[in-house]
C-alpha cells in the first residue's frame, strides 16, 4: 500500500519530499558504484603495470604490451556478453534518456564496467567520467525499475545517477548539475533540478570520503590578470574553438574511415598505436591529472609540451574513434590545459608566464570543454569549482564566448555527443508534445470513477448511465484465452438505425507509463479511453479518457 502511495505522488511533475529522497538514493547508489570502478581500476593499472615490469627487463616492453593485454581483456568480456558493438558511454545515455526514460540494457552496463576499467587500466587516452556516467544512470534507474516507479521518475532517476557520475569524476558537484540540464537534459524543471542536485551533492560526499577531501586539479591555481590581458583571452579563445573542432572533425573521421573494420582489428589497432606512442613518449598515455600534475610544478619545456599536446590528441582521437570504451570530457580536458599552457609562451617576452601557466591551463580547459561539447555553462561551473576562485568568472567568459561562437559560427563544428549520436543513428530529439506529455505519469491523470460489467446486458448498462452520468463505463467480455475491454457510451451519432449505446474497444497500459503513450493510443482518433492496469493486464486501477488528457495538454505550465 505504500508503494503504491510512492508511485501515485512520483506520477506528479512536482518538488516533494520523496523525490529528494529519490535522488539521494539514486545518487548513493550511482557514487558507490563509481567509487568501486575506480577503486578497480586504480588497483588494477597499478598491479597490471608492476607485473609486466617483473616479466620484461625492459620498460618500453611493458608499456607497449599493457594496452595490447587491456584490449584482449575488454574482448574477453564482450565474447562472453555477445557484445559485437561499443553503443556506450555518454552519447549512449543520452539516447536512452530521450527515448526509453533512462531504461539502459544490463548488458551494456556489465560491458561498461569492465571494459572501462580495462581501457583506463590500459593506459588509452579516455576518460573515466564516459563509465561512471553510463554505471551511475544504470545503477540509479535499475533502483526505479526495481520498485517499478512511473517511467517520468526513472528518468529522473537517470539523470540524479548522471549527475552523480560527473561529480564522482571529477569532484565537481555544480558543473554535474548544470551538465545534465544543459547537455542531456536540455531543460530546466525545479522537481527534475532539486534532485539531480541531491545527487550530485551525495556523489561528491561519497567520493570525498573514500579518495580525500583535495581536489584532482588543486595544483592549478588562479592569478589575478592584468586588464590588458583581456585581449589576448579572446585571441586564446579563438584558438581554443579552432582547437575543438579541429578535434571533433578528427575523431568523427577516425569513426568513419574504420567503421568497416570489425571491432576487434579496431581495438587491436587503438592498442598498438597507444604502445607505440608510449615507447617514444610515456607521458602521453592515460588521461588522468597526475600525469600533468609534475608539469605545472616544474617550469616545462615549451618543445615538450607541443610535443605532449600533439601526442594527447593523436591517442585520444584514435581510442574513441576506434571504439575503445572511456569517456571524451577526461581528454578534452588534459588538452584544453597543454593548449593553454602552450598558448601562454607568446607571451613570456612581456610576463612572467611561470606565475600565469595554472591560469591558462584552466582557461583551456573552459575553451576546450565548451567548443568541443556545447556547452559553456558547464565549462564555466567546472573552472569555478576547479580553481576555487571567483576571479576567473571574467576571464573564463572572454575565453568561452570567443570558443563557443569560432567553433559553432564559423567551423561549423556541433556538440560531439550530438554527431555521435548521428553517425549511431541513436534519435535524440523529441516533439515538444512529447516532451510535456513524458513529465507526468498515468497515475496522476487516470480517473477512478469508473465501472466495470461483466457481460451485462444493455439495460442494465444503460440504466447504471442514467443514474451517474459522468461515470465512465467498461464492459468486460470474455474470451476462450484472453479478456477484452470495451468503453460503453451513449450513441449520440444521431443516425437513424444507432442504438441506444455504442461500444469501442480500448487497449490498456501499464501504470509505468507516461501520459504520452496515451496520447500515441488516442491521438489518430481523438477519442476513446485507455485502462491503467497495475501489474496484470486484467488488473485495472484506473480509466484515461480523450477528453482527460486534453484537460492536461490545455492546463498551464508547471
Amino acid at each position: 500500500m505504500h508503494l503504491n502511495g510512492l508511485r501515485q505522488e512520483l506520477a506528479h511533475p512536482k518538488t516533494s519530499v520523496l523525490v529528494c529522497l529519490l535522488g539521494i538514493c539514486g545518487g548513493s547508489i550511482a557514487a558507490g558504484l563509481i567509487i568501486l570502478f575506480r577503486l578497480s581500476y586504480e588497483w588494477l593499472h597499478l598491479h597490471a603495470l608492476d607485473t609486466l615490469n617483473q616479466l620484461f627487463t625492459h620498460q618500453w616492453m611493458a608499456r607497449f604490451l599493457l594496452p595490447l593485454v587491456a584490449v584482449a581483456l575488454i574482448l574477453l568480456v564482450a565474447f562472453l556478453t555477445g557484445f559485437k558493438h561499443y553503443r556506450m558511454g555518454i552519447p549512449f545515455v543520452i539516447h536512452r534518456v530521450k527515448m526509453f526514460y533512462g531504461y539502459v540494457p544490463f548488458r551494456t552496463t556489465i560491458n561498461q564496467f569492465f571494459g572501462g576499467m580495462f581501457a583506463l587500466a590500459g593506459g588509452f587516452v579516455v576518460g573515466r567520467e564516459g563509465p561512471s556516467v553510463h554505471i551511475g544512470a544504470s545503477g540509479s534507474s535499475y533502483l526505479g525499475q526495481w520498485l517499478r516507479l512511473p517511467y517520468n521518475s526513472i528518468r529522473i532517476l537517470a539523470g540524479c545517477g548522471i549527475a552523480a557520475g560527473i561529480s564522482a569524476s571529477f569532484n565537481t558537484p555544480f558543473a554535474a548539475v548544470i551538465f545534465v540540464m544543459e547537455v542531456v537534459l536540455r531543460e530546466y524543471k525545479i522537481h527534475i533540478f532539486v534532485p539531480v542536485m541531491l545527487a550530485a551533492a551525495c556523489g561528491s560526499v561519497l567520493t570525498r570520503m573514500v579518495f580525500g577531501e583535495i581536489n584532482e586539479l588543486s595544483f592549478l591555481t588562479f592569478a589575478v590578470f592584468s586588464e590588458w590581458m583581456y585581449f589576448y583571452l579572446i585571441l586564446l579563445g579563438i584558438v581554443l574553438g579552432a582547437l575543438a573542432a579541429l578535434f571533433n572533425n578528427q575523431l568523427m573521421r577516425v569513426m568513419t574511415l574504420f567503421r568497416p573494420f570489425s571491432m576487434i582489428w579496431r581495438l587491436i589497432l587503438a592498442a598498438l598505436i597507444t604502445g607505440g606512442v608510449s615507447i617514444v613518449l610515456p607521458e602521453a598515455t592515460g588521461a588522468s591529472f597526475e600525469s600533468v600534475e609534475v608539469l605545472f610544478t616544474e617550469e616545462p619545456d615549451t618543445a615538450f609540451l607541443v610535443a605532449l599536446l600533439a601526442a594527447k590528441f593523436l591517442l585520444a582521437v584514435f581510442a574513441i574513434g576506434l571504439g575503445v570504451p572511456g569517456g571524451i570530457m577526461g581528454p578534452v580536458m588534459l588538452i584544453g590545459m597543454l593548449a593553454g599552457a602552450v598558448l601562454l609562451f607568446p607571451l613570456s617576452g612581456i610576463i612572467d608566464t611561470q606565475n600565469y601557466i595554472s591560469s591558462f591551463a584552466l582557461l583551456g580547459v573552459a575553451g576546450m570543454l565548451t567548443a568541443t561539447l556545447h556547452a559553456p555553462l558547464a565549462a564555466l561551473s567546472a573552472v569555478m569549482e576547479l580553481s576555487y576562485s571567483p576571479q576567473i568568472i571574467l576571464p573564463a567568459m572572454l575565453v568561452i564566448v570567443p570558443a563557443y561562437v569560432t567553433s559553432t559560427q564559423f567551423l561549423g563544428n556541433r556538440s560531439i555527443f550530438i554527431r555521435q549520436l548521428d553517425y549511431q543513428n541513436l534519435p535524440y530529439a523529441i516533439t515538444s508534445i512529447r516532451e510535456a506529455l513524458e513529465k507526468t505519469g498515468v497515475l496522476a491523470a487516470m480517473t477512478r470513477d469508473y465501472k466495470i460489467f461483466i457481460d451485462a446486458p444493455a439495460e442494465a448498462i444503460e440504466q447504471h448511465l442514467s443514474d451517474h452520468p459522468a461515470s465512465v463505463v467498461l464492459q468486460q467480455i470474455q474470451h476462450e484465452q484472453h479478456l477484452e475491454f470495451k468503453m460503453v457510451e451513449y450513441d449520440v451519432s444521431l443516425e437513424h438505425d444507432a442504438q441506444a449505446l455504442d461500444y469501442s474497444s480500448i487497449d490498456g497500459l501499464n501504470s509505468q507509463c507516461t501520459l504520452h503513450e496515451v496520447y500515441e493510443k488516442l491521438k489518430n482518433a481523438r477519442g476513446g479511453a485507455v485502462y491503467i492496469y497495475d501489474s496484470e493486464p486484467d488488473n485495472i486501477v484506473g480509466v484515461i479518457t480523450w477528453n482527460i488528457l486534453q484537460s492536461v495538454l490545455q492546463r498551464s505550465q508547471y
